[in-house]
């Protein structure tokens, strides 16, 4: 039987050890927010944070978590007031919306990380995940303004045209 912490609050799982996070998640838990891009981990949607670091639960079997703290979009925020929900609201990021949980645990661990971010910082750390919209311009914009970088129209308009043009 493997012990863990899922958003809070303690689970017991006694089923294949090889079973990955995502489908105990899913499946018997119902925290349906983590989603199922690819199994891979190659698109990013299936983001958590496990004892604190964004993780692919698409490829962590559940065995290897005993005593780990697993946090779901469902757990990062009691009310959605997390920096990187208001700011994901503010500057209407999500398109159809599929990759937007695992972006923004992926966001929130970067900016709960540093006070300031980068250009740089974002490309590193968002590159593990994949819009099928291309909404990166507004998803760099969001993560800006979550991490005290006020993004103006003017800033998120530049960034727009930049990527217009790769």
């Amino acid at each position: 039987m493997v012990k863990l912490m899922v958003n809070g609050v303690e689970r017991a799982f006694d089923g294949d050890e090889d079973t990955p996070l995502l489908w105990y998640l899913r499946d018997e838990l119902g925290l349906t927010g983590t989603k199922y891009g690819c199994g891979i981990a190659a698109c990013g949607a299936c983001t958590v944070h496990i004892d604190g670091a964004p993780s692919f639960a698409c490829i962590t079997p559940v065995g290897v978590l005993e005593g780990a703290q697993v946090k779901t979009i469902e757990g990062l925020s009691e009310k959605g007031d997390h920096p990187v929900q208001e700011a994901w609201r503010d500057l209407n990021v999500a398109q159809c919306g599929y990759c937007q949980a695992g972006q923004i645990m992926q966001a929130a661990a970067l900016v709960d990380q540093y006070d300031t971010v980068t250009d740089d910082d974002i490309d590193a750390v968002m590159s593990a995940n994949i819009c099928r919209c291309g909404t990166y311009p507004r998803i760099r914009a969001a993560i800006k303004q979550a991490a005290g970088q006020q993004a103006s129209g003017a800033a998120m308009d530049a960034d727009v045209q930049e990527a217009e043009q790769k």
